[in-house]
């Protein structure tokens, strides 16, 4: 179905592949202009700071003559004061679900220390102290982001977060208060990012930048990260649902919908062991779109969807992995048997009724997630996005500890770096360096 043709259809037909054509997803590389254009922004906030992000700002459209350009926390908690009561309350309840998730993964993690002969190793868990949260702003703007990023960042135990987000609605300033931002910066685009990555005036210099966003985005965030931490670049959003004869049409239509209408871009695929599944999903998809507000967009995304019949759940589990999809459900009778054998994915939904919805509106776990098959090696955004951990070491100076002694010498020797080497030989044996007093 095109985007543009309004004509009712019986079915919105997927392209059939073989799982031999399925192609290898990467994020792709800025074209030229953008690089180019990203980089220009980025040098001129760089060097003229709050002047440049207001300048770029203006220019693109993100700000009028007279709007503000930061909101500080006052601004942002009348925003949150001025909410109706339920929606104020449905921020409080999604950010407390995140909070209660991200707690429960930072307690997974712990301090250590280990003895070994002649003295003793750890490692200290610390949060960075400054981070940036990116938000779009573009054609749906998304106050869930600013939670889920914002909020995880604090029970990280970041002490400075600033939100951006470009022509903020009073929602995502009320979102930015729920979640305990310190400020809001009304921009988008590279200078956003440019004026955590340097700071820019009020604006402090961050030292990690987190959270999806457009090409322009995308493109500053990979040009800042030799220096700043980064999250994950984000390509087109995306889904894969694996199913069987079991599934209900119904809702795997749903799905796929609830996908396809994020962005023309978005790609949905559907793996399944059943002809007749995949058929009836393709007629359900033509029903559920007929009184769709956003069909125009679905429908264009749509276009790019695939369905790859498969002789058995086995070959599912291996198209899967090899496609390590953003979103990754499955339908199907028994998800227990395959669910431990499915490896690359940023997030899953295991069962019909665990949509990815649930993941994009805050059961808890977050939305920020790896794309463009980089699932194969990383992971969405959690609370080790805003830590560091720093290793330790003390020698007691005990004789026990010889052996290090004698190790690290001989390896510095081997390597042809004879002063390491003689650092290693002075805490040989129970010397102790004599120091004259001052």
């Amino acid at each position: 179905m095109r985007g543009e043709d309004s004509a009712p259809r019986d079915r919105v037909p997927l392209r059939r592949i073989t799982a031999d054509q399925i192609p290898t997803a990467t994020l792709p590389a800025p074209d030229p202009h953008t690089e180019a254009t990203v980089a220009s922004i980025l040098d001129d906030v760089r060097s003229r700071g709050s002047d440049a992000v207001r300048d770029h700002a203006r220019a693109l459209g993100d700000l009028g003559s007279d709007d503000p350009w930061i909101y500080p926390r006052s601004r942002l908690d009348e925003a949150l004061d001025g909410l109706d009561g339920s929606d104020r309350n449905l921020l409080m309840r999604l950010g407390e679900r995140i909070r209660h998730f991200a707690r429960r993964q930072l307690d997974a993690f712990s301090e250590m220390e280990t003895p070994f002969p002649g003295g003793v190793a750890g490692h200290r868990i610390t949060p960075l102290a400054t981070a940036g949260c990116y938000a779009p702003g573009g054609r749906f703007p998304l106050p869930s982001t600013v939670m889920m990023t914002v909020v995880t960042a604090r029970v990280a135990g970041v002490a400075n977060v600033w939100v951006a987000s470009p022509k903020p609605t009073q929602v995502t300033l009320a979102a930015a208060a729920a979640a305990d931002a310190d400020a809001l910066l009304a921009v988008g685009g590279a200078q956003a990012i440019g004026a955590f990555a340097y700071g820019a005036g009020e604006v402090p210099a961050c030292d990690v930048v987190v959270g999806p966003g457009n090409r322009w985005v995308t493109a500053a965030k990979a040009l800042i990260s030799p220096a700043v931490r980064i999250d994950v670049l984000a390509g087109p959003s995306e889904l894969t649902i694996l199913a069987d004869r079991a599934s209900d049409p119904e809702l795997v239509a749903a799905d796929l919908l609830a996908q396809a209408e994020h962005d023309p871009d978005a790609r949905s695929v559907l793996v399944s062991t059943s002809p007749e599944l995949i058929a009836a999903v393709e007629v359900e998809l033509a029903r559920q779109l007929r009184d769709l507000p956003t069909a125009l967009v679905a429908s264009a995304s749509l276009e790019r969807g695939v369905a790859v019949p498969i002789r058995d759940l086995a070959e599912g589990i291996d198209i899967c992995n090899r496609i390590a999809p953003e979103h990754l459900q499955v339908h199907v009778a028994d998800p227990g048997a395959v669910v431990e054998r499915l490896t690359n994915f940023g997030a899953l939904f295991v069962g019909e009724r665990s949509s990815h919805v649930f993941g994009d509106y805050g059961a808890g776990p977050n939305h920020v997630l790896p794309t463009s098959a980089a699932a194969r090696a990383t992971s969405g955004l959690s609370v080790l996005s805003f830590l560091k951990v720093t290793t330790w070491l003390q020698l007691s100076g005990e004789p026990e500890g010889d052996q290090l002694v004698e190790d690290a010498a001989r390896l510095a020797r081997l390597e042809g770096l004879e002063a390491h080497a003689r650092a290693a030989d002075l805490r040989a044996g129970p010397r102790r360096i004599a120091r004259e007093p001052r």
